[in-house]
């Protein structure tokens, strides 16, 4: 038996956020991963975007984390040579009865104190981005785009270079408290001993939730799995803001986002699953297409389509706005163990402020 004093288990952009962050802290920190490499899946299948935080209920974490987290994203890139782009997105109004809506969100990003927000016109919509169909917009200067794959890779060469340690290959089967510490068995037979238990598992959240021996269900903390698939095209060029509609109850609708090579990508839909299967298929081009050609021409013979992810959300599919969870869990018996569920969107942008409050926490 290995005995350590903090173990992380996940290695997507959250549990080597919080790695780093608690590495130049404590002593003896290991992130344990049951993929080969980091960011597998949820980290490593989403659009890239550095969110603003106009979107959600003032004094959220979402919306505390996220503009934290913007910030600290922008800097920790320049930092390490991550290449991002601070592109700026624009929240399209497609009608008249689109505008209150439009409204809203500009005053919502107000209250979370986003800086820089402003309804353009129709003419500064059409000067900034001729090729968009809006009657307004929202312009939101802070919002870009990011590698994440390089961002990952920098947070674990960071964590390292605090002597901790990430290991591949390692999927939790059990899970034991003690009177002080926490009894982790492996599937590859390895069991270690941690004082300090950190739950960054993503999709797989709730599988450690349970073998710590939480009731998930009593305590509203099932996780439903949301696919969003994503498409592409090659016969849009010179986009140079994220576009994006109006959002839905459950995501920010199908969006028009750049990669860094500056190509156009539409999505992702949202769409409960039950299986983990990143298959995708022409089934919702059509949506897809409807969706798109609100606020910009194209045809549908050239969406193609590109990849998918699974998101973990606690908002299930009839439920209204649900926060990150990040708790430490002595309340329901486990002491030292941090729980955190629920880490979707804006969790790319607030991994190292989502970082930074699991070590206050641990620090209090």
């Amino acid at each position: 038996m290995e005995k350590v004093n903090v173990l992380i288990i996940g290695a997507g952009v959250i549990g080597l956020a919080v790695g780093k962050a608690l590495s130049e802290e404590f002593e003896d920190v290991v992130i344990v991963e049951q993929e080969k490499s980091f960011g597998r899946h949820t980290s490593s299948r989403n659009s890239e975007v550095i969110h603003s935080g106009i979107y959600y209920p003032q004094n959220s974490l979402k919306a505390k984390l996220c503009l934290e987290g913007n910030e600290m994203l922008y800097d920790f890139a320049k930092t390490h040579n991550i290449t991002y782009k601070k592109t700026g997105k624009i929240v399209v109004a497609t009608s008249e009865e689109e505008l209150p809506s439009l409204i809203d969100l500009k005053e919502n990003g107000g209250k979370n104190n986003v800086s820089g927000l402003r309804i353009i016109d129709e003419s500064e919509c059409n000067k900034l981005e001729p090729q968009i169909l809006a009657v307004k917009g929202l312009l939101v200067p802070s919002s870009g785009i990011i590698d994440t794959h390089k961002l990952m890779q920098k947070l674990e060469s960071e964590s390292e270079k605090n002597d901790a340690f990430v290991v591949y290959d390692m999927k939790v089967i059990s899970i034991q408290k003690n009177e002080k510490t926490y009894i982790v068995e492996f599937s590859n037979e390895e069991i270690f001993e941690a004082n300090i238990l950190i739950n960054c598992a993503g999709l797989f959240c709730e599988d450690i939730a349970k073998m710590v021996g939480i009731e998930t269900i009593e305590n509203n903390l099932k996780i439903y799995w949301c696919k969003g698939e994503y498409y592409k095209t090659t016969k849009i060029k010179n986009i140079e803001h994220l576009i994006y509609p109006i959002p839905s109850s459950i995501s920010c609708g199908i969006h028009l986002s750049l990669n860094l090579a500056d190509e156009c990508r539409f999505g992702p839909n949202a769409n409960y699953v039950d299986k983990l299967n990143y298959a995708i298929t022409d089934k919702y081009k059509k949506k897809f297409f409807v969706s798109v050609k609100k606020y910009i021409e194209i045809d549908e013979e050239n969406l193609n389509m590109d990849d998918c992810g699974i998101r973990a959300k606690l908002q299930g599919p009839n439920d209204n706005f649900r926060d990150f969870y990040i708790k430490e869990e002595t309340e329901k018996g486990y002491s030292n163990f941090i729980n955190l569920m629920g880490i979707d969107s804006p969790g790319l942008t607030a991994c190292l402020s989502i970082a930074e409050e699991v070590k206050r926490i641990l620090s209090t």
